[in-house]
C-alpha cells in the first residue's frame, strides 16, 4: 500500500536524511548555514538545561514543569523527527479512561496487541504497534529515547512495548498511550509526554464523556502547538448519533478545531478476540490506509506538526525566561534586605564611636583610675606639665589599671558588636521571612548571630588593640615623635588613642558632660595633644578608627554571608533569561528559513457516513 521508493519501505535501519519536503522537494532544514534548525534547537536545549528555578516563587513550579516538558519534547520528538522527516508517521492514540483506545488500536491492526479490559487503568505502559518493515526505526530509540524498549507487556511506565502487526501498512504506526485522566500521576504525565511526541494525535472519547474538561485541555494544547488532530467519538447510541456528533462538531469548531476529521463509531459488541466488527472500524481503517499509501500526505502531516511544535517554542520559552528573570530579581531583593540590615549595624557601630556612648560606665571608671582622679580633669589646663609624670607613673608603677582599662575597652566594644549583630540577624531574618523565596531559604539558627560570633568579636577587638599599638610604634619612626615619646610607654599612648577613637575629635562637651564621658574624651585628646601635637592626635585617632571600622565591616560581612551564601547558591546565571530568549529567537529564525510551514493540506477528509454527502 506504499508507493515504490517510499523511504518507509526500507528494510534496514533508516538512513539519516534531514529533508523538510517530500522526496522530490529536496529541501534541507539546515538551511544555507548547514547548521540551521538542528543547531538552533541544540542551543535552545542547552539554554533550557542551564536555567534554574530554585527560589520558591509562585512561578517556579510552573517554570520547572515547562522546562522539563520542553526538554522532553526536544529529546523525544523535535530533534529525532527533524533528523528523519521520512520516518514512519507516529499516531498517538489518547483519550479518557474507558474510552476504548486499546480496543480501537487492536481492531485497526486486526490483532490483540494492547491489553483491553474493565480494570482501570488498563494501559499502564505504552504499546507501539508498527509494520514489521518499520520496526528498526522505532527500536533504535531515537524517538522517545527515555523509554526502554521491550517486546513483552510491562507495568513499568518507563518502558515502551514494541509490537509488529503484519496487517498494518508500512509508513504508519500506532502508540496506545495511558489514560490522560488516569488516577495514577505517572500515567497522566506519560500520556502528556507521548502526545507531545506524536505526528498525529488521535483523540478517542465517548458519547458519555466527550464534553469532559480534561480532554479539552489537551486539545487546547494541541491547537496551540499546531498539531494535526483527528477525533473518534466512540460508543455512540445509534438513535443519538446525529445529535451527539453535531454537538461535538460544534464544540470543535468553537475551539478552532473544526478542521479535525471526526469519526463516529456506534455502540456495538466485540468478538471473541476483543475486536470491533470490521464494518464499524472500516471508515477509520480506510482513512488511515489512504494516509499510509500517500507519502506526500504523511510528509505534510509531519511538517505541519513539526512546524507547529517549533512555532510554539518561543512563547513557551519566553515565559521561562520571564521566570528566570524573576528568580534573579528575587535573589537581588533578598540580598538587598540582608545588606541593608548589616549596613545598618555598621552605621550603629560608627555612631557609637562618635557619640561617646562607649565612654560610659566601666571604661570611664578605668580611664579615670588610669590617669588619676576626678580632680585631674578640673585642673587639667594648669597641670599639663605634671600630667606627663603622672601618666608615666601610671604606666611604670601601676600596670593593673592599664590592663583593666584595656579589658574594659574590649568588653564595651564586644558588647556593642554583639548587640548590633543580633539586631542585624533579626532584621534580616524577619525581612526574608516576609518574602516567599526567603522564607524557604531560612533556618532557625539564622535568626541569631553565628554560634562563634562572641569569640570572633573578642578576637577582633584584641587584634585591633594590638593594631593600635603597632600604629603607635609605626608613628614612632618620626624622630620628632620619638623625642617626644621617649619617656612614655607605647602601651599608655595606645590606650589614650583608643579612648580618643570613642568620640569625634570635633566634639565639644558642655556642663555636666565634662564630668562624665565627654569630659574624659577631651582629657584623652588633651593628653595626646600635649605629648604629640594636635595633628598627630588627629592622625592617630583617625587611623585607629578607620582600622576598627574596617575590621567591624569584615566581621559583619561574615555574618551577612550566612544569608548571602544561600541566595548565591540559588541564584540563576545573570543572563539566563536573555540566553533563553536569544536561543528561542534563533530557533524561530531557522524555522522560517526551513520552509516547513509550506506543507499544504495535511490530512485527507474523513469519509461521510453512509447515505450522506461528504
Amino acid at each position: 500500500m506504499t508507493t515504490p521508493g517510499d523511504p518507509a519501505t526500507h528494510t534496514g535501519p533508516p538512513a539519516v536524511a534531514a529533508r523538510t519536503g517530500t522526496e522530490d522537494a529536496g529541501e534541507n532544514p539546515s538551511g544555507p548555514s548547514g547548521d540551521g534548525l538542528p543547531g538552533a534547537l541544540a542551543g535552545l536545549r542547552a539554554a533550557i538545561g542551564a536555567a534554574r528555578f530554585p527560589l520558591a516563587l509562585p512561578s517556579a513550579d510552573a517554570a520547572r514543569q515547562t522546562g522539563a516538558s520542553l526538554t522532553a519534547q526536544l529529546d523525544d520528538y523535535l530533534l529525532p523527527r527533524l533528523a528523519r522527516l521520512d520516518a514512519p508517521l507516529l499516531v498517538v492514540v489518547g483519550g479518557s479512561t474507558g474510552a476504548g483506545k486499546s480496543t480501537l488500536v487492536n481492531s485497526l491492526v486486526q490483532a490483540r496487541v494492547s491489553a483491553a479490559g474493565v480494570l482501570r487503568p488498563t494501559t499502564r505502559s505504552p504499546v507501539l504497534v508498527c509494520s514489521p518493515t518499520d520496526s528498526g526505526w522505532f527500536r533504535q530509540g531515537e524517538l522517545l529515547p527515555g523509554l526502554t524498549r521491550t517486546n513483552e507487556p510491562s507495568e513499568d511506565p518507563g518502558t515502551l512495548q514494541l509490537v509488529t502487526a503484519p496487517a498494518l501498512p508500512p509508513g504508519l504506526a500506532f502508540l496506545d498511550a495511558p489514560d490522560i485522566d488516569s488516577v495514577v500521576d505517572a500515567n497522566r504525565a506519560l500520556a502528556g509526554q507521548l502526545l507531545a511526541a506524536a505526528d498525529l494525535w488521535l483523540f478517542v472519547t465517548t458519547a458519555a464523556r466527550y464534553a469532559d474538561a480534561v480532554p479539552w485541555e489537551l486539545l487546547h494544547t494541541a491547537r496551540a502547538r499546531g498539531a494535526v488532530i483527528a477525533m473518534v467519538l466512540d460508543r455512540v447510541p445509534v438513535e443519538a448519533s446525529d445529535e451527539v456528533a453535531a454537538h461535538l462538531a460544534e464544540m470543535l469548531a468553537a475551539q478552532g478545531l473544526g478542521a479535525a476529521p471526526l469519526f463516529v463509531l456506534p455502540e456495538t459488541w466485540v468478538d471473541g478476540q476483543g475486536l470491533l466488527p470490521e464494518q464499524v472500524t472500516a471508515p477509520l481503517a480506510d482513512w488511515f490506509s489512504q494516509l499510509a499509501a500517500d507519502a506526500g500526505a504523511r510528509a505534510a502531516v509531519v511538517r505541519q506538526t513539526l512546524d507547529g511544535a517549533l512555532a510554539a517554542l518561543r512563547p513557551a520559552v519566553s515565559g521561562l525566561a520571564d521566570a528566570a528573570d524573576e528568580q534573579g530579581a528575587a535573589a537581588d531583593a533578598l540580598d538587598e534586605r540582608v545588606v541593608a540590615a548589616y549596613r545598618g549595624a555598621e552605621r550603629t557601630v560608627e555612631q557609637g564611636l562618635r557619640d561617646g556612648r562607649l565612654l560610659r560606665g566601666e571604661v570611664l571608671a578605668r580611664w579615670q583610675e588610669f590617669v588619676g582622679t576626678g580632680e585631674f580633669f578640673r585642673t587639667l589646663e594648669a597641670r599639663i606639665g605634671r600630667l606627663r609624670d603622672r601618666l608615666l607613673s601610671a604606666v611604670t608603677g601601676r600596670p593593673a589599671p592599664a590592663t583593666e582599662l584595656r579589658e574594659a575597652i574590649e568588653s564595651q566594644l564586644v558588647t556593642l558588636l554583639r548587640g548590633v549583630a543580633a539586631e542585624a540577624a533579626e532584621n534580616a531574618y524577619t525581612a526574608w521571612k516576609a518574602h516567599p523565596a526567603g522564607a524557604a531559604l531560612l533556618a532557625p539558627s539564622m535568626a541569631h548571630p553565628g554560634d562563634d560570633f562572641p569569640e570572633r568579636a573578642e578576637r577582633l577587638v584584641r587584634d585591633w588593640q594590638r593594631g593600635v599599638l603597632e600604629l603607635v610604634r609605626a608613628e614612632g619612626g618620626d624622630r620628632r615623635f620619638v623625642a617626644r615619646t621617649a619617656a612614655y610607654a607605647v602601651n599608655a599612648t595606645g590606650l589614650a588613642v583608643m579612648i580618643a577613637v570613642f568620640t569625634s575629635t570635633a566634639f565639644v562637651p558642655t556642663g555636666l558632660e565634662v564630668a562624665t564621658g565627654a569630659g574624659t574624651t577631651v582629657a584623652a585628646q588633651a593628653v595626646l595633644q600635649a605629648i604629640f601635637g594636635d595633628q598627630a592626635v588627629r592622625t592617630l585617632a583617625n587611623k585607629a578608627r578607620g582600622d576598627l571600622l574596617t575590621r567591624v565591616r569584615e566581621l559583619l560581612d561574615a555574618e551577612a554571608a550566612r544569608f548571602l551564601s544561600r541566595t548565591g547558591e540559588a541564584r540563576p546565571a545573570a543572563d539566563a533569561g536573555d540566553a533563553l530568549r536569544a536561543a528561542a529567537d534563533r530557533v524561530e529564525d531557522a524555522r522560517h528559513r526551513s520552509g516547513l510551514a509550506e506543507a499544504g493540506d495535511a490530512l485527507p477528509p474523513a469519509p461521510a457516513p453512509e447515505g450522506k454527502a461528504p
